[in-house]
């Protein structure tokens, strides 16, 4: 079976050796304050920084999954507001959980084929003490561009968070544009599900420190004071940690990924738009580089999607909104351009029996 879904997503085949070899290593049975844990997580934070480009002074940190950083942001770096700008599924439920927390927790909904108006959001952006973005929304297959990030840093000193769940580790960042940068493993990183990537600014491990909050198992300082010694406040996943670290020796520096990505990407759109099928997202400056939202009739995508799996293809359903209207295409690392040919080909001849 191939899986183009966009989440959890394929995994490098390279993963299966890299199993074997975490079993044989003996890692598993490590205590995670051990000198050879501590070791292996030093080797994981060197190779992430020097693959994903990472300024000196941003700390990496692991958590459960994107959905924990939630809280995380939540509980530690905002005192009383934030702002939550989104256009999708996942940007409305990160504004709806961190409501639960903090009361003054504030949404802007923008139509998905547009960008927010910086113009005339002075008011807002200087009420918050934390704003918050969805860099590539996964259930409808838009994107936040660098240089509107780059814009929103310009006009404001407050903290920036950034959900990069399905862009981080197929995208070139321009890290200093934000202050907080999260992701879980299963999409562009090629891993299984169970991990999730947090990266922090100086600047939020400051606001962090103002705030003080030490009053939960996944405080920012305290994750931070563990992790500062390459250990983990809690039994961390081990073999997760252990395979992002191979993954990361194995893979090309982002620049390249995003080439390879962005190629993809428009040959996606190039392909999409010369064929029978329409693109969920009118707008070329706002397509997601990573997920591909393809929409049409309710019928022809439930008989598209059955045809598909009896094919060996699992094409990623819609999501929310466009769960009946849409399939999403998954365009990240760990996906063989052979494969991607195989679903071409499959596109073409449906298309013409439908």
């Amino acid at each position: 079976m191939i899986t183009f879904y966009p989440g959890p997503s394929k995994i490098y085949p390279q993963v299966e050796q890299y199993l074997a070899e975490a079993y044989q290593s003996g890692i598993l049975s490590m205590n995670h304050r051990s000198d050879v844990f501590m070791a292996m997580l030093e080797n994981v934070f060197r190779q992430m920084h020097l693959k994903l480009g990472l300024p000196a002074g941003y700390e990496i940190y692991f958590t459960s999954s994107a959905t924990e950083c939630w809280e995380i942001v939540a509980q530690s770096l905002i005192r009383c507001r934030s702002l939550h700008l989104y256009n999708g599924a996942f940007g409305k439920k990160w504004h709806e959980y961190t409501h639960r927390i903090c009361s003054e927790a504030r949404p802007y909904e923008f139509d998905m084929n547009e960008l927010p108006a910086l113009d005339s959001m002075s008011a807002e952006l200087e009420e918050a003490e934390v704003i918050c973005l969805t860099h590539s929304e996964t259930s409808n297959g838009t994107i936040v561009p660098m240089s509107f990030l780059r814009s929103l840093r310009e006009r404001t000193d407050q903290i920036i968070a950034i959900d990069a769940t399905s862009s981080m580790g197929g995208v070139a960042m321009d890290w200093e544009a934000a202050d907080v940068w999260y992701a879980s493993v299963q999409k562009c990183f090629g891993l299984p599900p169970g991990l999730g990537v947090m990266i922090v600014s100086p600047r939020a491990i400051q606001r962090a420190e103002e705030i003080g909050c030490r009053n939960h198992y996944n405080s920012l300082l305290y994750i931070r004071e563990n992790f500062q010694k390459h250990q983990s406040p809690h039994t961390p996943n081990t073999l997760g940690i252990y395979l992002l670290g191979r993954v990361m020796e194995q893979v090309a520096p982002i620049q390249e990924l995003n080439a390879q990505t962005e190629a993809r990407a428009e040959d996606w759109y190039r392909f999409i738009e010369k064929s029978r099928y329409s693109l969920l997202v009118r707008e070329p400056a706002v397509r997601s580089t990573t997920v591909v939202a393809v929409e049409g009739t309710k019928e022809e995508i439930k008989s598209l999607k059955k045809e598909a799996l009896e094919a060996g293809i699992m094409l990623g359903s819609g999501y929310g909104t466009w769960k009946e209207t849409t399939f999403r295409i998954a365009n990240f690392p760990a996906i063989e351009a052979v494969e991607i040919d195989r679903l071409k080909d499959f596109l073409r001849k449906y298309s013409k029996t439908y």
